[in-house]
């Protein structure tokens, strides 16, 4: 028996969730997901990793406020941070599934596979429609090594039970920095294995340089140029061997060294759908080389990062397209990314890179802000932020911030950037005195 639906949605992440909710109210839906409602964000990625996030932040925040009126010492109990975790994140499958149900939305769950290019397979049962979109998200990527079962990855950090004593995480990315941190705060003694000199690719190395050497003051090892060659079990423990170092013994070591695209099994070559490496190969309307079978999320090779609100901004689009409401090439505003690592790293826009390759074309402004009120009030000494001008318009087009509140001020930054705002229209804004809106005027002037 075959049953048809109007569009398809394969997987039930945010990109997936966005695109069927869109499609709803005119169409027959079905969502297919083949491992947690709800997708990695909310369930194994970055909801839990910033309530982890916040605690330990709170605990840095105290001790930053030690000599300035606040007494004592704050402890991180493992167990129950993960308590608190998981206070949100078991809600997640089930929230997921009741809303789908309330919305009328029909859902599976089970491995989705391609018998043809209307058709897929879940269960021995086939489902047919006329527009299929692939949501499928990423998965993490585990180097292949002697001993590889005994990798972990982030979805193991963010359950365990208890915070391993010494702890190894492979890579240098946002997912390593941002979990090491928290390892670090939490009390664990914290090594990082990179294979190059560079940590968070993608930033300016003056501001990855400035950050690293804050994790190293809080205890973290960094092996750079350092590649694992083997890894033993031991016990409860893992043997590691590097290239560059005498064996270490550790008692967990995580895989975060990326993600490729979570595309196993769905049988794409068997279509002649078009894939990378980096993911499913999509044109300006993000079609595949199959006109009814579109790619959206972390599933897609595209250039934009893959976040979460990327792909829920995809998911969205693409609803539009099949419902007819555009046919306009999917543009992207501007899209700020945060690196949570105490303090956070941010940055939007034009990146620092590009602009010093075109002074003709950009202005910038590097500013250490450490002894500002909005950063002496917190003690977050090591503030810093660079705000990149058009030097024709004035307009702000990138920003690039280190401090313990990144994420708002970017926030700004990126709404600045989107709106074509020009520097005079904060002549005319006033936000609360003082925060960190109130702070914008001096960033960026004329």
């Amino acid at each position: 028996m075959t049953k048809h639906y109007d569009t398809i949605v394969i997987g039930a992440g945010p990109g997936g969730l966005a695109a069927a909710y869109a499609l709803n109210a005119t169409q027959q839906v079905l969502v297919v997901e083949a491992n947690l409602w709800g997708g990695t964000c909310p369930n194994a990625g970055c909801d839990p990793k910033k309530m982890l996030y916040g605690v330990v932040e709170a605990k840095r925040q105290g001790q930053r406020y030690a000599k300035s009126g606040l007494v004592g010492t704050a402890q991180v109990d493992w167990p129950a941070l993960m308590t608190f975790k998981h206070s949100y994140t078991d809600r997640v499958p089930t929230g997921t599934v009741a809303g789908l149900t309330q919305a009328g939305i029909d859902h599976i769950h089970g491995q989705a596979h391609f018998v043809g290019t209307d058709m897929i397979q879940v269960d021995g049962t086939n489902y047919t429609a006329q527009q299929i979109i692939i949501a499928t998200g990423a998965t993490p990527t585990l180097p292949d090594i002697p001993g590889q079962t005994a990798f972990q990855t982030s979805t193991d950090f963010l359950n365990l039970a208890q915070l391993p004593a010494k702890i190894g995480f492979v890579g240098a990315g946002y997912v390593a920095i941002e979990l090491a941190n928290i390892a670090v705060e939490a009390g664990a003694e914290v090594h990082i294995f990179q294979h190059n000199e560079r940590l968070l690719r993608g930033f300016p190395a003056s501001y990855t340089e400035k950050l690293r050497q804050i994790l190293q003051a809080k205890g973290i090892h960094f092996h750079m140029n350092t590649n694992l060659t083997a890894l033993k079990e031991a016990g409860q423990q893992v043997i590691v061997t590097t290239d560059t170092l005498p064996a270490l013994t550790l008692d967990a070591i995580f895989a975060a060294a990326g993600r490729r695209p979570q595309l196993d099994d769905l049988n794409l070559s068997d279509l002649g759908i078009a894939t990378k490496p980096q993911g499913i190969v999509v044109n300006e309307r993000l079609q595949t080389n199959v006109p009814t079978i579109y790619a959206i999320g972390d599933a897609v090779a595209k250039q934009v990062p893959k976040l979460t609100p990327v792909a829920s901004l995809e998911g969205r689009y693409v609803a539009q397209v099949i419902l007819g409401q555009t046919q306009a090439a999917i543009t992207y505003p501007a899209i700020p990314h945060t690196v949570f690592a105490g303090p956070e790293l941010a940055q939007v826009g034009v990146t620092l890179d590009a602009a010093k390759q075109a002074p003709e074309q950009y202005m910038i402004q590097e500013q250490v802000v450490g002894n500002w009120y909005t950063y002496h009030r917190i003690q977050d000494q090591t503030a810093e932020v660079t705000t990149i001008q058009d030097r024709t318009t004035g307009q702000l087009v990138g920003a690039v911030v280190l401090a313990i509140n990144a994420e708002e001020l970017i926030n700004h930054f990126a709404a600045l950037i989107s709106k074509h705002e020009k520097p005079e229209t904060l002549r005319d804004w006033m936000p609360i005195y003082p925060s960190v809106a109130s702070d914008l005027g001096y960033f960026y002037s004329k």
